[in-house]
């Protein structure tokens, strides 16, 4: 489902790379055909008998495969750092991604909205500091930092209906 709602998503062919998950492999060919490079990055890990239970194995290595069309490693390197750079920024922005937290989000939705949220500030508010601006500066997609008053301008203010008085319980 995840990477046939990717593949909605994009309106032109681009290169793809992920972990050797051996599940990615046929769910890029169902839901990109053929027009995708894709390549797959497996990760070697030395194993030891001492590793804990929150200390992962060291990696000694990595194999670079091309799995479908033509990914060139010159022009996107085939490589998860991108993503993996993500994903902390991500668990160091929000309590509710870090490990064995009581900050988690009893509501999917309200979990949602705290991702947009957080994307938002990242992508529109917050300067970063090897731009220097904030990324949707730099994309074009803005010419300014935004400040959260124009975050929060965005949000629609929600209908509530006026509730009647309530009624007395029936006593026993």
């Amino acid at each position: 489902m995840f990477i046939d709602d990717l593949a909605s998503c994009l309106a032109s062919r681009i290169q793809l790379t992920t972990d050797g998950l051996k599940v990615y492999v046929n769910a890029v060919a169902d839901a990109f055909r053929a027009d995708i490079d894709y390549a797959v990055l497996h990760k070697i890990y030395e194993s030891t008998q001492e590793e804990t239970r929150y200390s992962p194995a060291r990696c000694i290595g990595c194999e670079k495969k091309a799995m479908q069309g033509d990914p060139d490693p010159d022009h996107i390197s085939i490589s998860t750092s991108y993503l993996v750079r993500q994903s902390l920024s991500m668990r160091m922005g929000m309590r509710r991604y870090t490990r064995l937290t009581k900050g988690f989000s009893k509501k999917v939705e309200n979990h949602a909205y705290a991702v947009a949220l957080y994307y938002m500030h990242y992508k529109f508010v917050r300067r970063h500091q090897t731009l220097r601006v904030s990324p949707a500066m730099e994309a074009g997609v803005t010419d300014r930092l935004w400040t959260i008053n124009d975050i929060l301008a965005l949000v629609p203010v929600p209908v509530t209906k006026k509730r009647g008085p309530y009624k007395k319980r029936a006593s026993k």
